[in-house]
Parts: structure tokens; C-alpha cells; sequence
């Protein structure tokens, strides 16, 4: 192929990419929704397949980007002014955490396991998941999580209260399966936890889908099965 050619379609891209960028709006990555990224990588998928084929003109390319610009331009609009549109098409936050407790169908629903809730806790400096008010999953796949007061370091400062000995969550049970090597860490047993669980009203470990246990000898159950699914 040209040379010249492969430049003008260049060039044209970049205009045109440009242009739909001003006319959708710009956006950090982390704002990005899944419709946004599916529609970034069409975009680019439209100019790299019509740069080398020859049967491609320059038509072609500018019609690829305007059409598709104006689909996404509509779709945006949509979400934006139609309320009732706005759930189906774009989806909608969904709360996982609520005053310690975690919603498991909401969990599995966005594809999601407890390490991976844990992780995305310590991202905003949450190590225990009862220290959490409520903690909601964004549509761009981010957690946005608003702590409870009473562990809110800062806020314990300002009221000039002294620092406490920060206390490390240990994960026992996970989906209704005892972590033995975390039971073990802890220096305690299988028969100790069935012993703990029955004292908080859980006998069947097998029902219970989280659990913690924390240095100050505190058993926290955030989540236990409700039904037999």
C-alpha cells in the first residue's frame, strides 16, 4: 500500500478520533464504564482495520467514526435524561456491605469473591470488613466505601482521642470452608470455632459464607447462607 495513503488514513483517524473524544466527552480510566471501554476499543478496531486494507477508503473511515460516534452520543444521552432508561442501559451501584455485613447475592452477582472484596477494602485502607458503614460497587468496577465513625482514625483524633493498637483481621471462613492455616496463625482450632460460632447463634459452619476473627479476640460473622442454594 501507499505510503501517502497510510498517512492521509492516519491522519484522517486522528481527527476524527479527536473529534469524537470533544463531542462524547472526556474521561479519566478509572471513570471509564464497561460501555465506555467496549466502545474505545471498537473505535480504535474501526481505524487499525481501515489503515492497511486497501478496499478501505477514506470514506470509509470518516463514515465508521461519525456512525459510531453518533450511536455512542445517542446511548449517552439516553442514560442521561431518561430516567427510566438509565438502570437497563447503563446499570446501576450496587451496595455489598451494609453495617458489616456483606451481601453475598450482590457479591456473586458482580462476579466478585470475598479475597477480592478484601483486597479492594485495603485499597481504601479498610483491613476489617466490620469497620465498614456501607461499601458500594461502582459501575466502573471500583468500591467506594464509607467507614463506620468509631473506626475512623481520623475522626479519633480530632475528638483527641490516644491511638489504639491497630488490630489485624484473619478471614476463617470463606463460603461456608474453614481456612485451617489462618486457624492455626491464630494459635487456635476447629473445635474453638464451632465453640465461638454456637456462642454467637451460628452452629453450622457450613451455613456461615464470612467470617473474621480479629486480634482483640473478637469473632465478626458478616455473611451466612439464607437458604440451601
Amino acid at each position: 500500500m501507499d505510503f501517502g495513503a497510510i498517512a492521509v488514513k492516519l491522519a484522517v483517524g486522528l481527527i476524527g478520533l479527536w473529534a469524537a473524544t470533544r463531542i462524547l466527552g472526556k474521561k479519566e480510566i478509572s471513570q471509564l464504564t464497561p460501555f465506555d471501554f467496549i466502545s474505545a476499543l471498537i473505535m480504535s478496531e474501526i481505524i487499525g482495520n481501515a489503515i492497511y486494507e486497501r478496499k478501505y477508503t477514506i470514506l470509509h473511515v470518516l463514515f465508521a467514526l461519525v456512525f459510531w460516534t453518533l450511536l455512542s452520543y445517542i446511548f449517552e444521552k439516553l442514560t442521561q435524561h431518561v430516567k427510566r432508561a438509565r438502570v437497563p442501559l447503563d446499570g446501576a451501584p450496587d451496595l455489598i456491605v451494609k453495617e458489616g455485613r456483606i451481601d453475598y447475592e450482590k457479591l456473586r452477582r458482580n462476579k466478585l469473591d470475598a479475597d477480592q472484596l478484601r483486597m479492594m477494602l485495603r485499597q481504601k485502607d479498610v483491613f476489617s470488613v466490620r469497620d465498614v458503614a456501607y461499601a458500594w460497587f461502582e459501575l466502573n468496577g471500583s468500591l467506594s466505601v464509607l467507614k463506620k465513625p468509631a473506626y475512623d482514625t481520623a475522626q479519633k483524633q480530632d475528638l483527641g482521642h490516644s491511638e489504639e493498637h491497630v488490630q489485624f483481621p484473619h478471614l476463617l471462613i470463606e463460603e461456608g470452608s474453614i481456612n485451617d492455616d489462618n486457624i492455626r496463625g491464630i494459635g487456635k482450632t476447629k473445635e474453638w470455632l464451632r465453640e465461638e460460632l454456637s456462642r454467637n447463634g451460628h452452629p453450622d459452619p457450613s451455613r456461615v459464607l464470612y467470617a473474621e476473627w480479629t486480634e482483640d479476640g473478637e469473632l465478626h460473622v458478616a455473611a451466612i447462607r439464607t437458604s440451601d442454594d
